[in-house]
């Protein structure tokens, strides 16, 4: 009876600690902005219902109440393809790390749990991976898959891919040395089940981390695509393609670049504000400090 009222008591300090890290006021603002990214993504068509694609307005025409983004060469809306470029983005950014995440938690726990020469193969195709600019590698890869959003996913979650097999090999190595661990293969558990039941659940919260952070640097690496014409390809919109598209009347329709790249800054500021303050919570070397910082 003890234990389940020192249990209960406990909760609410608990629940004040976890708000009182979310008084970070640069992880607060980042979860707004991400957010409104994802409200704009999925209920902005609705809201803002003119076509993207369709050709219906003067040509260049500036911001007005009817185009509050102006018009781009072809008198498309800008605002319509700033939303529908958001949808891309977001997309892009999810499925790419989402590959980066599967590939590289499988390579980092492999690694980490068995050591020996597994851990060598693998860690030296891993730093093989990092010897290449990731820029550089993501457009030899989409170069050689072809220009299309779908292999722009595909290049961008190769291209993460080591990082996150670096981080999760650390983390399951600190793991491994707990006791629990060394009980658990004792009494015959599998390698499997180790892995599964045991070290993935403990390395959760710098993964969450990391893949906040890389959602960030997935959308700005899919807008670098776009705008060298490696993904999303034209008619359809992307904050990258738009920027493209932008260079040739950057003198005479200042807001074709300026909304496209406000958008970018926008969203990858945003997914790195949130990972500064999801990492104030997940990370159980930190106080639990007021402003964000340790204690």
């Amino acid at each position: 009876v003890a234990d389940t009222f020192g249990h209960w008591t406990a909760m609410p300090r608990q629940r004040l600690s976890f708000l009182g890290k979310w008084r970070n006021p640069i992880g607060l603002i980042g979860a707004g902005i991400v957010l409104f990214n994802v409200f704009v993504a999925v209920f902005g068509k609705y809201i803002w219902t003119l076509d993207p694609d369709a050709q219906d307005s003067e040509r260049l025409q500036a911001p007005s109440w009817a185009h509050p983004m102006g018009t781009d060469e072809l008198g498309r809306d800008e605002l319509a393809r700033i939303i529908h470029g958001a949808q891309v983005s977001l997309q892009v950014g999810f499925i790419a790390v989402g590959i980066a995440l599967v590939a590289g938690t499988l390579l980092g726990l492999v690694a980490g749990f068995y050591k020996g020469w597994v851990d060598g193969v693998l860690m030296r195709l891993v730093d093989l991976m990092f010897a290449l600019p990731g820029l550089v590698f993501a457009i030899v890869i989409a170069g050689l898959l072809g220009p299309s959003r779908r292999n722009a996913m595909i290049a961008i979650g190769i291209v993460f891919t080591p990082a996150i097999a670096r981080v999760v090999r650390g983390s399951v190595l600190e793991v491994m040395g707990f006791p629990y661990i060394e009980s658990t293969r004792a009494l015959g558990a599998s390698g499997r089940r180790v892995m599964v039941r045991h070290l993935l659940p403990n390395i959760v919260a710098p993964l969450i981390v990391l893949v906040t952070v890389y959602l960030g640097s997935a959308i700005l690496a899919e807008a670098a695509l776009s705008f060298l014409g490696l993904g999303t390809q034209p008619p359809e919109a992307s904050w990258g393609g738009m920027l493209n598209t932008a260079r040739s009347y950057i003198d005479a329709a200042w807001w074709l670049s300026v909304f496209p790249g406000a958008a970018i800054m926008l969203v990858v500021l945003g997914f790195n504000f949130l990972g500064d303050g999801l990492r104030d919570i997940l990370d159980p070397r930190l106080g639990p400090s007021v402003g964000g910082g340790p204690s």
